[in-house]
């Protein structure tokens, strides 16, 4: 249905220029503008900014939550190693965008949570359930005796997550994924007592390459 399809577009596009430049900073013909969508039909998609806002959480959510599923589920591999593959696809996001984005999850919280209800509870939720999936690979983890029983799996999830949004954080401000690579190599030596990560990537090889 073409209503349906152009509001889709309109939280796509809406969702690149928020990763890019915030959502205070995004204009609404700005998207309009980028979409190719007549300025003035906004409100008959959206009723507000807000709206609009919650919609690209929504949105982007889902196509995460399917994503973060897939790898830290993934029945072909142990769960130790789902998880480096998290930090791995993460580190590879980062460097597709030049350290310019971030996570988009991460990046409302910070600008948005002190500015409605509706924001924070919303992005509190998506974190929560960013979580529960973490948790569920721990569990695993640890079931198999690839962790320690005595660690409390879901206070650790919220370490990893907590560590891991902070560490993009900064290697936004450092343009490197160093910040990146010091937590995933904190975490599983110094935590979860585990051999420290393999070498980098081929993605940060070229990236540090002179």
């Amino acid at each position: 249905m073409k209503t349906q399809a152009t509001r889709d577009k309109l939280i796509q596009i809406g969702a690149e220029l928020i990763a890019e430049q915030g959502f205070n900073a995004t204009g609404i013909n700005a998207v309009l503008s980028r979409a190719g969508v007549p300025k003035g039909s906004f409100y008959h998609y959206f009723s507000s900014k807000e709206d609009f806002g919650l919609a690209v959480i929504d949105a982007f959510a889902e196509e995460y939550d399917e994503r973060l599923a897939a790898i830290l589920q993934a029945p072909d591999q142990p769960p130790l190693a789902r998880l480096r593959r998290y930090f791995d696809v993460g580190r590879a996001d980062m460097h597709s965008c030049d350290h310019a984005r971030g996570c988009l999850i991460g990046n409302l919280g910070q600008e948005l949570s002190s500015r409605s209800e509706a924001f924070r509870a919303r992005l509190d939720q998506v974190f929560r359930q960013w979580e529960r999936h973490l948790v569920a690979c721990l569990e695993e983890a640890r079931a198999e005796g690839e962790i320690v029983e005595t660690l409390d799996v879901e206070r650790l999830a919220v370490f990893i997550l907590a560590g891991w949004q902070g560490a993009m954080l900064r290697a936004k401000t450092t343009k490197s994924q160093a910040p990146m690579e010091a937590f995933e190599q904190v975490l599983f030596l110094e935590v979860l007592g585990r051999e420290s990560v393999p070498a980098p990537s081929a993605a940060n090889a070229a990236a540090e390459a002179p």
